[in-house]
């Protein structure tokens, strides 16, 4: 039996599907004004993005709400996923990626660092296993293309990687895309990533709350990256309870402002520009 197929043309737009901390917003069990808002803005699932390139949608990590924003969305096909890095509120959403071979006649292909490709390997062994399947679909068919912090082509869109510290102990990716940067789960820049960020129109920066934290921005120290950098416009993401949309938006400097899940920006600029 076929079903009519539906997916939405995104090319030239990016969405961003999850703006939430790891725990997503409401919180569990809380009962504070953020996590009780009716505000749809104060709603947060976790950290991902989607872009509609020349060639394809290529999705930004596979939150454990991945199937619930692409449903949201509309959006019926990835034709690749980008990892920023390897922690589970960016990747144990992969298993909905089985659907995707069937359309695309092929693995999807995942673009990671190797500690993201290992993480893939333990968390979701059965999809390399050497015993035949019981059936098609039963495990995520994908297949890993290695990354560095060198630029690459993808989809028909040059990707710069930025170097982005996590933490004391921990490093990811945030990427460039044309004139939008996306630097999610960080709290530092370190010194040869700065000019990477240079001439942004849109940045798309982790602030999580209003106090320091170990290894996120809080929302004054993002604040201060965005002056240095000077962007058109800066989103704030990964985002906790402790920011109500409304609110927070009232007392941010002009061209700041927290994102939110749904949210969408045009693309100006293309890899062959």
């Amino acid at each position: 039996m076929s079903y009519p197929f539906i997916n939405t043309d995104i090319q030239g737009e990016l969405i961003l599907l999850g703006t939430g901390t790891s725990v997503g917003v409401p919180t569990i069990g809380c009962g504070c004004a953020v996590c009780q808002s009716a505000d749809p803005k104060n709603q947060r699932t976790r950290c991902s993005l989607v872009l509609g390139l020349p060639e394809g949608n290529l999705l930004i990590d596979t939150s454990p709400d991945m199937r619930a924003q692409l449903l949201r969305e509309r959006i019926g096909l990835v034709h690749a996923v980008l990892y920023t890095h390897e922690h589970a509120d960016h990747l144990l959403g992969l298993d909905d990626v089985r659907l995707f071979p069937f359309r695309l006649g092929h693995p999807v292909p995942l673009y990671c660092e190797p500690a993201v490709r290992r993480r893939i390997e333990r968390t979701f062994d059965y999809a390399f296993s050497s015993a035949p399947p019981t059936h098609a679909g039963a495990a995520p068919q994908i297949s890993f293309r290695e990354i560095s912090t060198e630029p690459f082509e993808l989809l028909g869109q040059r990707i710069i990687p930025v170097r982005l510290l996590h933490g004391p102990r921990f490093q990811v990716l945030g990427f460039r895309f044309g004139d939008i940067a996306y630097c999610t789960d960080t709290n530092a820049i370190p010194p040869e990533s700065w000019p990477l960020l240079e001439g942004l129109d849109t940045l798309i920066l982790d602030a999580l709350r209003p106090r320091p934290h170990v290894s996120h921005f809080s929302i004054d120290e993002a604040v201060e990256v965005a002056r240095r950098l000077r962007p058109r416009q800066t989103l704030f993401t990964h985002i906790s309870h402790e920011l109500d949309h409304a609110e927070t938006n009232a007392w941010l400097p002009a061209g700041m402002a927290l994102a939110y899940d749904g949210q969408r920006l045009k693309l100006r600029q293309s890899a062959r520009e």
